[in-house]
């Protein structure tokens, strides 16, 4: 049997009315529930001491954003993960937790790029420490039992970039097997201008003291039959060795105690980071990350070269 339409149910919608314009405008206050997360962050950050961040300031000229603001909207943003400027600029527009958090303020992206590149980097610390110290005021954490845990995370660098100090030390050794060989080669042809000269020794080989060598050489052997490889030799060494060197002793510098580091991001070093279920991994630029918890609360961080957890010992507080 086919029922007719007049004797089914009636369908009831929920009444909506667009551009409906409100008396009483609602509140984000009362639309944000009690326990929502952003509500942790305002009050946390409320209680910390801020000073060494307002010192940031130099005063004058037109006004500014609060850095207290600016902090929570920072801070709730990394937590909700969004880390682009122009996606929290949206979102203080958009979100009705970014506005409320926010007070209604709308920095730009060119402010929030500005407040953490340049004013907040150099007080994190400070600000992360006082929130630490907060939880032990609450009792929520006690620094009597802390685990460390470390991770590596990639850096944002090119892969094929590599400058390895073993290959920095061959090359070093192989330009002073190669000047030690045209200096014997000279002192055979050239007796009478070398017969008093040292064996060339070199106690660190150095860009100076290499290009001093080549002239004595190249001098040496003016006017004389030299075989022609000998003299492309000489005439490559004249222009290369010491720019070279002088290369080498700039890179040294830049790799300190590591075997590696990538050109694209010299303060990166090559790690080999697990790639899937099969642990086949690849050395990429990277970074060991250091976490002491407790309870899940992190209670202090620091960011490593090294390659193992051996290497970075829970004393090593430094950063980078």
């Amino acid at each position: 049997m086919i029922l007719d339409d007049t004797f089914m149910a009636k369908k009831v919608f929920k009444t909506h009315q667009f551009g409906q314009i409100m008396l009483l405008p609602p509140s984000l206050d009362e639309m944000i529930d009690k326990n929502h997360p952003v509500r942790i962050v305002s009050q946390i950050i409320d209680q910390i001491d801020i000073t060494p961040l307002e010192k940031k300031y130099k005063g004058g000229g037109t006004s500014s954003y609060h850095p207290r603001v600016l902090l929570k909207i920072i801070v709730y943003a990394y937590l909700d993960n969004v880390y682009s400027s122009r996606r929290i600029e949206a979102s203080l527009k958009e979100n009705i937790h970014y506005m409320w958090v926010s007070g209604m303020s709308t920095p730009d992206h060119n402010t929030i790029n500005r407040f953490r590149g340049d004013r907040l980097q150099e007080v994190l610390k400070q600000v992360f420490s006082q929130v630490v110290l907060l939880l032990v005021d609450h009792g929520l954490v006690n620094m009597k039992e802390v685990y460390l845990e470390g991770t590596k995370i990639e850096a944002n660098a090119s892969r094929y970039s590599f400058v390895w100090g073993k290959s920095i030390k061959t090359s070093k050794k192989r330009i002073e097997n190669q000047l030690e060989e045209l200096w014997k080669y000279a002192c055979g042809i050239a007796r009478d201008e070398m017969k008093d000269t040292e064996p060339l020794h070199f106690e660190q080989i150095a860009p100076e003291a290499v290009k001093q060598a080549i002239e004595k050489i190249d001098q040496a052997i003016k006017d004389k039959e030299v075989d022609k490889k000998v003299k492309q030799k000489i005439n490559y060494a004249k222009k290369n060795w010491p720019e070279n060197l002088k290369r080498y002793e700039d890179q040294e510098k830049i790799l300190g105690k590591r075997n590696n580091y990538s050109k694209t991001d010299p303060d990166a070093s090559f790690m080999r980071m697990k790639e899937d279920h099969m642990k086949n991994g690849q050395l990429k630029p990277g970074y060991n990350l250091q976490i002491s918890t407790q309870d899940q609360f992190i209670l202090h961080y620091s960011l490593h070269r090294n390659q193992t957890d051996t290497l970075t010992p829970v004393s090593a507080y430094g950063r980078i």
